[in-house]
């Protein structure tokens, strides 16, 4: 999710899974008044909820940023026959983390009962 599509996200009911973890966080003055800001305009969103919301937006925006480094190994060939090679940037390295923190939440949580 990108920045520019909170707003519309907002409008909406968010569904997920959240974890068991708290965070607590300190933010500079002008960032708490600028979330007492959005929390005046959509009243019904506790701010906990639009500080997890901008985080998360944030997170997934920093993976599409990280630069691409070409590697040496081919891993794929495109729909015209060009090569693909790896990226030896932070991108893998970020995405393996990622799932493994995933896996592990996931692990420590109970199923939902259907």
């Amino acid at each position: 999710m990108k920045i520019k599509d909170l707003v519309s996200y907002w409008d909406k009911h968010a569904r997920g899974r959240l974890t068991q973890d708290a965070c607590s966080i300190a933010l500079s003055d002008q960032h708490h008044r600028q979330l007492e800001e959005l929390s005046a305009l959509y009243p019904l969103k506790p701010s906990q909820d639009l500080m997890r919301d901008l985080i998360s937006a944030a997170l997934d925006e920093i993976e599409t940023e990280f630069p691409y480094v070409q590697g040496a190994q081919v891993v794929a060939y495109d729909e015209d026959g060009f090569e693909i090679y790896e990226d030896k940037g932070l991108t893998p390295e970020f995405v393996h983390l990622s799932q493994k923190h995933i896996k592990r939440l996931k692990a420590r949580q109970p199923e939902p009962v259907t």
